[in-house]
């Protein structure tokens, strides 16, 4: 029996274009079909299905606004990944955005120093005063593929047990959350072009668009730590939901 053969069409459907449909929506729902499987090329397509070009496509581009496929130009059509969502207006835990898409979380820590601030550091921290200040990096995973890059900057001042946190043990914001109540929070956030270190650190190309998050938070007046998450655009969105006043 070919693959196309059986069953998958939505019941009452008719038309050639409805099985086609889902036939292709029943693999990719079912999981036959996983995350970032290729789906047949259109050409395929037509000679399985022994129908017009035009057809085909007509499915494929309602698969892909449903958000089931993407579609690569030249490449072909993708089963599309799920995306991670934050909230806008929350402190989230990366841990729990992956365990939210079905994969295995572990992340490294990069980069650990520990040094009076510079000007870029006062700057990003918004400090008036000398300070001590651990600058960390950490790489997040979901599986095997980079999820995110973490740029921290932690004002020792505000929180002196993080000179002596092992952060290789415990991600930075988990560990900051469990040790010190914050008070404000902002967040900034952008799309940028990642090239360099960061780009290769993410797995990615240079000049790939990614969705960079900076948070500030405070306790009282004293800024408690500075972060910059990165992530590739294609895998993350942030959601907001509010009320009117």
């Amino acid at each position: 029996m070919s693959e196309f053969q059986a069953g998958g069409a939505p019941a009452g459907a008719t038309t050639l274009h409805q099985r086609i449909l889902g036939d292709l929506e029943a693999r990719i729902v079912s999981g036959e079909w996983p995350p970032g499987h290729r789906i047949p090329f259109e050409v395929e397509l037509t000679e399985r299905y022994r129908c017009s070009r035009m057809t085909v496509n007509k499915a494929l581009t309602q698969l892909a606004a449903s958000g089931l496929i993407e579609r690569r130009r030249k490449a072909g059509s993708f089963v599309a990944r799920p995306r991670s969502e934050a909230a806008v207006l929350a402190i989230h835990s990366i841990e729990a955005e992956v365990g939210a898409l079905g994969l295995p979380y572990r992340f490294d820590l990069v980069r650990r120093q520990e040094q009076p601030e510079t000007a870029a550091d006062r700057l990003r921290l918004r400090l008036d005063d000398a300070s001590r200040v651990i600058a960390l990096t950490c790489r997040h995973f979901a599986g095997e593929a980079p999820f995110c890059l973490e740029e921290r900057l932690v004002n020792v001042d505000a929180v002196p047990p993080a000179a002596d946190a092992d952060f290789a043990r415990e991600p930075p914001g988990a560990w900051l959350t469990r040790h010190i109540p914050w008070t404000v929070a902002e967040h900034h956030i952008q799309a940028v072009a990642v090239r360099g270190e960061t780009a290769a650190m993410l797995g990615l190309d240079g000049g790939t668009a990614c969705l960079v998050v900076e948070r500030r938070t405070w306790r009282g007046e004293q800024t408690v730590t500075a972060v910059r998450f990165t992530y590739p655009g294609d895998r993350h969105q942030l959601v907001a939901r509010f009320s009117p006043s």
